[in-house]
């Protein structure tokens, strides 16, 4: 039997070291436990074998997973902090009745764990460290060259984000029709139909472990960015190109255990059960429902869930199988207001994973301008809920690399200034709300005595100071509150800090106004948005 532990990760690839009588290794990282055994029949599916790992007040089982001319693996993220002992199980001898021991330790400074929900309405790592989900979309991205793939890394390196979208399977779309070098099943023939149409015939019952090891090699990569997976696990831009969007339910359900049980340890992974369920033909609400099950009864550390699908169709957020909200729809982040009602009706963590895209494509989803796009996320924070980006210039034809389709380089505008309210947000004391719900269309808190005002596209050469009693969960503001002023350009990603100081001065109408009427003068232009910060 060889051990190997993962100690690091690389840009592309991971280093892999011998295990001593007992290894230790960080809380959140991950070990694998590798074994070459005879066996009869299909490894894929005739092998049962897992292991139940111990911990003084914690066990999980965790299956292993065949990967390829006799050899099988066992993959575990210890979650809890000092020794834990496994034992193997399986209806092969050479695999069952394997034990030992392993020590988790502190995690180092830039290993947060995974990423759950906080409070219900926001999300953390598991150590508590707020996350603010900025991501972005590159659909197909891992299906592209290697030139390509590594491109996409240097520039998601660059940008600021913590999160992609991305689909396990290829896409086959009127944007990207890039045929992939690699497949998750392995191919048994290749035929003609009757049109003279070239069609590809899958072994259904046997996956192809190169294609998810380069899967889980980009993985490892975004994990050394602080980056999330947000891994979409079915979609239906395939129509009948390789059928991976029509599958028989049997194999959809043994692709999920087999991609979890090889990735569940990945600490950086999101499942996102599709991208426009409701386009997957294929497929009904319970079908959706028993596969969402599936994944979840799969996963021993209870990676994030949800489903997404067209514009404005919501499925069930309610089950308790989905973390959180992933929903396409422009609607909700055209005021602060409407996000923050779509939070306070699930009373879950919502990310409008599609709003629109920045770039110049005939369809109206791909033409937003830079401004547009930067406007609705920050639309989206202010009413307590997030924003995933997208790219979509086309200068030539589908050949172009559009970036929320193929990754690439960046072409736009609005992926700096998201990055910018990322960083606006990261040295606030807390995700977002608005301080008076439904009654306040600009204000916005992250803890008590911290504000943001945003302006959106409105206009104005003067601002008279005003906050509302009212601040959400925070407590009611008092007269007498002292507070410092930025100015936030936040398409011109500037900011100024005011001489003045503003003192609340007597209540009115809900309202705290600065004690002598204090303005604030304003560049006249659209996009700003006031820090507001006590003194204290």
């Amino acid at each position: 039997m060889k051990k190997s532990f993962l100690l690091g990760i690389s840009f592309l690839f991971s280093l892999s070291f011998g295990l001593l009588a007992q290894e230790k290794i960080e809380r959140w990282n991950r070990i694998e436990l590798s074994y070459h055994a005879a066996f009869q029949g299909n490894g894929y599916q005739d092998v049962e074998f897992k292991a139940i790992f111990v911990h003084r007040d914690t066990t999980l089982t965790v299956s292993g997973f065949y990967d390829g001319h006799q050899n099988f693996k066992l993959r575990f993220m210890p979650t809890r902090l000092g020794t834990w002992k496994y034992t193997t199980q399986s209806n092969v001898p050479g695999l069952a009745q394997k034990t030992g021991t392993l020590e988790c330790i502190t995690p180092s400074a830039q290993n947060h764990g995974l990423v759950g929900t906080q409070s219900s309405l926001h999300f953390s790592y598991a150590d508590g460290k707020v996350y603010y989900p900025f991501g972005t979309t590159a659909y197909a991205w891992n299906h592209m060259g290697t030139e390509l793939q590594q491109l996409t890394l240097t520039s998601l390196q660059k940008s600021g984000f913590n999160k992609i979208r991305m689909c396990i399977f290829p896409k086959n779309y009127d944007l990207v029709k890039e045929e992939p070098s690699l497949y998750p099943f392995v191919l048994q023939e290749t035929k003609r139909d009757a049109q003279g149409n070239e069609v590809k015939v899958w072994d259904y019952t046997q996956f192809n472990p190169v294609f998810f090891r380069q899967l889980e090699k980009q993985i490892d990569a975004l994990q050394s960015m602080g980056i999330e997976a947000d891994l979409i696990l079915f979609h239906p831009y395939d129509k009948g190109r390789w059928g991976f969007d029509a599958m028989p339910k049997e194999v959809n359900i043994r692709y999920i255990r087999y991609l979890l049980a090889r990735i569940s340890s990945f600490r950086n992974v999101w499942w996102s059960m599709a991208n426009e369920w409701d386009y997957v033909k294929s497929k009904t609400v319970a079908d959706w429902d028993e596969l969402t099950k599936t994944v979840v009864n799969s996963d021993p550390y209870r990676h994030l869930c949800s489903i997404h699908g067209a514009t404005a169709t919501y499925y069930d957020y309610w089950k308790p199988e989905f973390t959180h909200v992933s929903v396409q729809d422009e609607s909700p982040v055209q005021s602060p207001n409407s996000a923050a009602m779509l939070r306070n009706v699930y009373h879950k963590p919502v990310v409008l994973d599609e709003v629109g895209y920045e770039g110049n494509l005939k369809s109206r989803w791909g033409r937003y301008s830079p401004e547009t796009m930067t406007h609705l996320i920050w639309n989206g924070v202010m009413g307590g809920t997030y924003v995933t980006h997208g790219e979509s210039y086309m200068f030539k034809d589908h050949r172009d690399t559009i970036f929320w389709a193929k990754g690439g380089r960046f072409v736009g505008d609005s992926w700096k200034r998201v990055a910018f309210l990322r960083q606006i947000l990261e040295e606030g004391p807390g995700p977002m709300s608005l301080s008076d719900v439904s009654r306040d269309n600009i204000t916005s808190s992250g803890g008590k005595g911290n504000y943001l005002v945003y302006f959106g596209k409105q206009m104005q050469e003067y601002w008279m100071f005003n906050l509302p009693i009212n601040n959400g969960s925070f407590g009611k503001l008092t007269a007498g509150t002292r507070f410092r002023v930025d100015v936030i350009d936040t398409y011109g990603m500037t900011i100024q800090t005011l001489p003045e100081i503003f003192e609340t001065g007597k209540d009115n109408d809900y309202r705290f106004y600065d004690k002598d009427w204090k303005k604030i003068r304003l560049p006249e232009k659209p996009y700003l948005a006031l820090r507001i910060r006590e003194i204290r």
